[in-house]
Parts: structure tokens; C-alpha cells; sequence
């Protein structure tokens, strides 16, 4: 969960403005943004917007939670709820006390809404939900910046056409629907003009990219007219992917394309063969393992990310276990654990189940073993020079996306502002993150 902006003590002072609260995903994270700017031009007042997630019965637990004890906090505020847990069921949320508004997915991004609301106030009408399967365009909504952050994420798809058996994304996102190239690219290039330096590209399934639009141009294409049209953008990185769908472009840009970030974050889920079959993905674990050995062919410095549920529906020790020997055959640096979660309406709640205990215990396991991937990779830069984005004076992000500190008593002359690109000496490692100090020279890239 992330709060915009994310300074409570901002936040607390200016009670009378729209405060956002996010769960979930990056495209969350965009999306707040969006609203935010939407709410601030309607003049809506004293009002907490939560973005909502529900991608496990423990996010919308939280959510729920987190909305009981803001209406505790903030007697007289107006609460919305708006984002995929309440689009799926907007009545559980209608039906809470606390709650004033449920707005629907498609309905928080659009400046109307909020503009309404400061027009007409909130009136008798609780819940303002379309049917998210009738939308059948993603509009470029057009953020010129993003408070106290060095990159900026820029929305390119929304929704999904796949249905694993596990997700009910697709029930709060719709079907899989594009920005045109030409939209996405006019936002990157205003963003980079507002001092951005690094673009992460998102979206519910970004590889899905282009296959409504005309020409079905791919994530690959996209992605190179966005680094040919806007030249003065220094790093391009990528959300979430599905490896079986990277096209041929996307490769030519892991091997030729320096301004194309090292670091893929690939939606695995799982890596025993059954359990993928059971899951209804569209890759075998041959497959990821095959796609990890040849980009970093391409690309030897690349890392990878990937998501993996731990105790999907009957998983056994050993189908476990090749999720295990997974993350050891991909070389995967930073790894997200879900311990599954049934979530009702899907094919994968009906089937027979892991006992709840075998679950926690199995994704404790593969964190463990995470975290010593983790370490091996941070080990591994010690002593080396790196090129940093400072998110801060005193803290960035490789290339590789990993944490770097510099604390003041190392840095000497040298400082950086949010938004810099340094070179910079790794000298330590304190959990995960490393520690280093900046080089006097700024880097370009």
C-alpha cells in the first residue's frame, strides 16, 4: 500500500485537499496519480480517494481496514473507493458505513467524475460502477509529473484477454485494450521535458500490446519509437511481462539498446509443468528457463524478477519443489511470493485445495531462498562502479533496479538531487540494499 502524496505530515495539514490512498500494483500507483491531478483541478475537498486491490482476499482485507480506521481518524472527510476490489464487488464496500462513493475502474480516471462531485456534491447515489467488459479504449491520460520521484510510469494497456484460473484481475480491468503509439510517446516526451529521466512502461499485460490497434504494432515497437522519438530520455524500463509474448523488437532492444533498462520482471506464477497447465498459462517452465538463458545472451548484465505463488491448488512437495529449482535455472535476482489465495468466481477456487499451514510454510521456503538470490547478486557488485538514478539526495536505483545508499558521512563533496544520474562506487551492502559513494562526474545514462 503507498499513499499520495506519501508525507503524513503533509498530508495532515492539508485536510481540506483530496488525499489518495493505493494498494497493489504500478499501474495503481499511475492511475492515483491521475486522480489526484482530476481531483485537484475539480477543487474537491476534504475527501480520502482509497485505490483498491484485488489481486488477494488479503488486499481487499487491508483495504477494508485501512477505510474503518481512516472514517475513525477523519470523522468528517468524504471516503471513495474506486480500483479492482471495487469494481468486482462494489456492494461490499457500498455496504460499509464508512463508506460515502464506490467508483468504478473506468469511471476514477476520467476528469468528469470528479468534476461532478464538486458540482453536484455526493448526493444519495453510493455506487457509480459500469460494466468494465463494454469498455473498449484505454485513454492516454496525460500526467505531467509525478511528486518527489525521479521516474515517471506511463500507462500504454489496460485489462487482460488471458484468464488464468487463479486471476480475477481481468473481472476488475476488462478486456486487453491499447494507447496508440503516437499518444504514448507525446507523454513520455512531455514528462522527459518536465526533468523525468527514467519511463517505466505499464500496464495490466503490456505484452499484449497493439494486438487491438491498426497495424497490431507489438510491446517491441512501442518501445522502439519511444527511445528513436524521444532522444533525450536516458532509461527505458518495463513492468511486469510475459515472457512467452516478448517479440522479436524487444529482443533487439535487450541487445542493442543501452537506454533499454537490464531488468525484467517476468510473470512465471510457477514452475512445475502441471501446475502451469492447471493455472491456464501459456508457458512451460522449459520455456521461461529457455527465454532467461537467451536474453542474458543478448544481454549478460540483465537481472530478472518474477512472480511466483507458492501453494496453487494441488501443488504437491514436488511440483514445489521444481518452483524451487526455478529460480536457480532463470538466475532470478529479485523474486515476489504469493502464498495462493482463493479468490471466489474463479476456476482455480474450486479446485482441491492446500492445507492453509502447507501454504505459509511453502512460500516461507521460497522467500528464503529469494533472499539468498537476492544476496548472491548484491555481493556480486561490491567494488564495482555503477550508474545511479538518485530518488533522493542520499538514495537511487542502478540499472538493475537495485537500492543504493549514500550515507552523508561518506559522500564527501559530492551531492546529487532526485532526478540525477551519478556514477558511483558500491562499498557495502546493508540487507538489501547496497551502500556506495558518488563519483564527483555525473554519468548520461
Amino acid at each position: 500500500m503507498s499513499e499520495q502524496p506519501n508525507n503524513s505530515a503533509r498530508n495532515s495539514r492539508q485536510r481540506d485537499s483530496a488525499r489518495i490512498v493505493t494498494f497493489g500494483c504500478r499501474l495503481n500507483s499511475y492511475e492515483s496519480e491521475v486522480m489526484k491531478v482530476n481531483a485537484e483541478k475539480a477543487g474537491l475537498e476534504n475527501a480520502i480517494i482509497f485505490n483498491t486491490c484485488a489481486v488477494t482476499n488479503e488486499a481487499v482485507r487491508q483495504a477494508r481496514q485501512a477505510i474503518r480506521k481512516a472514517r475513525r481518524e477523519n470523522n468528517d472527510a468524504r471516503i471513495i473507493v474506486t480500483g479492482c476490489a471495487a469494481q468486482i464487488d462494489p456492494a461490499q464496500f457500498a455496504q460499509m458505513d464508512e463508506v460515502d462513493l464506490v467508483l468504478g475502474n473506468e469511471e476514477k480516471t476520467k476528469p468528469e467524475s470528479f468534476a461532478r462531485l464538486s458540482i453536484e456534491g455526493f448526493g444519495t447515489e453510493r455506487v457509480r460502477v459500469n460494466d468494465i467488459m463494454s469498455v473498449t479504449e484505454t485513454a492516454g491520460h496525460l500526467v505531467e509529473g509525478f511528486e518527489g520521484r525521479a521516474r515517471a510510469f506511463v500507462q500504454v494497456q489496460n485489462g487482460c484477454d488471458h484468464r488464468c484460473t487463479f486471476c480475477i484481475i481481468p473481472f476488475g480491468r476488462g478486456n486487453s485494450r491499447s494507447v496508440p503509439a503516437g499518444e504514448v510517446v507525446a507523454q513520455v516526451r512531455t514528462l522527459v521535458e518536465n526533468g523525468y529521466r527514467e519511463i517505466v512502461i505499464t500496464g495490466v499485460d503490456i505484452t499484449s500490446y497493439g494486438a487491438d490497434l491498426p497495424g497490431h504494432p507489438t510491446l517491441g515497437n512501442l518501445c522502439t519509437r519511444i527511445l528513436k522519438l524521444v532522444p533525450d530520455l536516458p532509461r527505458l524500463r518495463l513492468s511486469s511481462i510475459d515472457s512467452i509474448e516478448v517479440d522479436p523488437d524487444l529482443m533487439r532492444l535487450i541487445a542493442d539498446e543501452e537506454r533499454f533498462m537490464p531488468h525484467l520482471h517476468l510473470s512465471l506464477q510457477a514452475g512445475d509443468n502441471m501446475i502451469l497447465k492447471r493455472m491456464k498459462r501459456r508457458h512451460s517452465r522449459e520455456d521461461a528457463i529457455e527465454f532467461c538463458k537467451e536474453a542474458r545472451r543478448l544481454r549478460p548484465d540483465i537481472v530478472f524478477g518474477a512472480d511466483i505463488i507458492a501453494g496453487f491448488p494441488t501443488e504437491t512437495a514436488p511440483m514445489f519443489d521444481n518452483s524451487v529449482r526455478l529460480v536457480e535455472e532463470c538466475d532470478l535476482t529479485w523474486l515476489h511470493v504469493f502464498p495462493y489465495s482463493a479468490r471466489p468466481g474463479t476456476p482455480a477456487a474450486r479446485m482441491p485445495q492446500v492445507e492453509g499451514t502447507e501454504i505459509k510454510a511453502r512460500a516461507k521456503r521460497l522467500r528464503g531462498i529469494a533472499k539468498e538470490a537476492t544476496s548472491r547478486f548484491l555481493d556480486s557488485r561490491l567494488g564495482q562502479a555503477e550508474t545511479v538514478l538518485m530518488e533522493n539526495p542520499t538514495r537511487g536505483r542502478t540499472r538493475q533496479f537495485a537500492e543504493i545508499d549514500f550515507p552523508s558521512s561518506q559522500q564527501g563533496s559530492a551531492t546529487a538531487q532526485a532526478g540525477d544520474i551519478v556514477t558511483a562506487r558500491v562499498t557495502g551492502r546493508d540487507g538489501d540494499q547496497l551502500t556506495g559513494e558518488i563519483s564527483p562526474k555525473k554519468a548520461s545514462s
